[in-house]
């Protein structure tokens, strides 16, 4: 390990403050979820392509909630076959170190960290393994129903149709994500929670995002100006290894969660 993250995380072990993980697709893109806006993102109604930020949105759902149901169930079968990687494995082992002391913000939905052991988890873009009626009529959160593996073309069946509506209205059910033209809030996406935890944080770990959506980015703003620990494990540069290049407690250590996370959380206790 670098010297600096070295002394870095010495600093943040012996301080015994409030550690927060912000993770985003690249932790899952190791357990081979495609990331969001890749190619996989891509989806096709008729004869036109769609683009995720064109498909995700709450607008397309009322248009047409067929072909927007069609297009995530075909994601989350393959969320549901992937498996928890050793970057989920090194922050459940934070967590258990670390106790109330940590908090794990993430912007995937796949359920992979619930599913490798993590329990204080704030799913800001919502999780896949909930729906809610699109109506808000009050139902609350319920279980995704099983559908058997689907390929990107199959159509929805009178059966997917009945499993997808409200039992309490009869409507239609929408995945539990937020959407593109939709705003983060507390009830529903844990906004307040993680601006706070990020507000007591010590240190604040970012993991395989590129900034490309507002709360996580805000959470790293706050964690900088309060002249927090930040350190930002990316294979790549992007506004978090920026933000830690800028500050005198912030490092970017490159690389891939599985390949970087094991150590930084075996100096920070674990």
């Amino acid at each position: 390990m670098e010297p600096k993250l070295q002394q870095l995380l010495d600093d943040v072990r012996r301080a015994q403050g409030r550690v927060v993980a912000l993770t985003g697709a690249g932790v899952s893109a190791e357990s081979g979820i495609p990331t969001f806006r890749g190619r996989e993102g891509f989806w096709v109604v008729g004869s036109r392509n769609y683009m995720p930020q064109e498909m995700a949105t709450h607008e397309m759902f009322a248009r047409a909630p067929e072909e927007v149901w069609r297009w995530y169930l075909h994601r989350f079968g393959v969320c549901r076959d992937a498996r928890p990687n050793a970057g989920h494995a090194a922050l459940v082992a934070l967590e258990r170190a670390l106790g109330e002391r940590f908090t794990l913000v993430t912007q995937n939905i796949d359920g992979l960290h619930r599913r490798a052991g993590s329990e204080r988890v704030l799913c800001i873009h919502g999780d896949a393994a909930y729906v809610r009626c699109a109506d808000g009529c009050g139902t609350g959160l319920l279980d995704l129903p099983l559908f058997p593996q689907r390929g990107k073309d199959d159509p929805l069946t009178d059966a997917d149709r009945a499993r997808l509506a409200c039992p309490s209205c009869g409507g239609w059910l929408r995945p539990h994500v937020l959407w593109f033209d939709e705003y983060y809030d507390e009830v529903n996406y844990r906004m307040e929670s993680a601006l706070r935890a990020a507000a007591e944080a010590e240190l604040l770990l970012v993991v395989g995002t590129s900034g490309a959506t507002n709360l996580p980015m805000q959470i790293g703003r706050l964690a900088f100006e309060r002249q927090a620990a930040l350190v930002d494990v990316n294979p790549e540069v992007n506004p978090f290894a920026e933000l830690a290049s800028r500050s005198s407690r912030g490092f970017f250590a490159r690389g891939s969660a599985c390949e970087r996370l094991p150590a930084i959380v075996a100096a920070l206790g674990a």
